[in-house]
């Protein structure tokens, strides 16, 4: 596990899977939780940070998959927080079915997922799923929460991907865009629906942004994507 901490954000990384915990005022919100396998990490981790029953008020998920949600069930008992995320994820969560409104025909997707078969059967356990608290769409402001940020709708990862864009001008990504040590700042290497994918990359730029967090790969500023894009 690898924690970094940039003024309010801490990035926890485990498995290849970024989790941010973000400081709000005397309360903490988290970005998505990882897997499940991996739990006492994301648990040492926020702990190390003084989160306490009571003060993380909000889980936020960019998307339903097993990897960036396998700890959300057991972090809002223990801490009584709510999970909030796009309702077109919804079946990934509740059902553990990973192919919720996606595309049937993604092919990529398929094979990934018979390779691992045994991890997805040991993160998608009944006690594991849930039904979130709060369903997010676009445009969606945060600032209750102490989170001065909107919820940016991006589908073609999954249907229900969603990023929290901040007044500052910071991303939260999830799956659309990925840091690659070889590549460097790319599109997700996981496409569902590459129409909604491709729309979703031009909102990109539209938006004023600064700085990407993504599910996977260190953050970086926007501009070293668009200048090989």
């Amino acid at each position: 596990m690898n924690e970094t901490t940039i003024g309010s954000i801490k990035t926890i990384t485990f498995r290849g899977v970024n989790c941010y915990l973000i400081k709000t005022n005397e309360d903490y919100i988290l970005v998505d939780s990882g897997y499940s396998n991996q739990r006492i990490n994301i648990e040492n981790a926020l702990e190390s940070a003084d989160v306490q029953l009571g003060n993380l008020k909000l889980i936020l998920l960019t998307h339903g998959d097993f990897d960036h949600s396998g700890n959300c069930a057991y972090l809002r008992e223990k801490y009584q927080s709510k999970i909030a995320m796009n309702k077109d994820d919804l079946g990934m969560v509740e059902q553990g079915d990973l192919f919720y409104s996606r595309e049937s025909r993604n092919i990529i997707i398929r094979a990934l997922v018979k390779i691992m078969l045994p991890l997805l059967r040991m993160s998608l356990k009944k006690n594991d799923r849930f039904t979130p608290d709060i369903y997010l769409e676009e445009g969606d402001d945060l600032s209750e929460y102490g989170f001065n940020a909107k919820v940016v709708h991006l589908p073609g990862h999954s249907k229900g991907s969603i990023g929290f864009h901040t007044a500052e001008g910071n991303l939260f990504i999830g799956d659309i865009l990925e840091n690659n040590e070889k590549q460097g700042p790319a599109r997700g290497s996981l496409i569902d629906n590459s129409v909604d994918f491709d729309a979703s990359i031009a909102k990109l730029r539209t938006i004023s942004l600064k700085i990407v967090y993504p599910g996977h790969g260190n953050p970086f500023p926007m501009e070293n994507y668009l200048k090989n894009y």
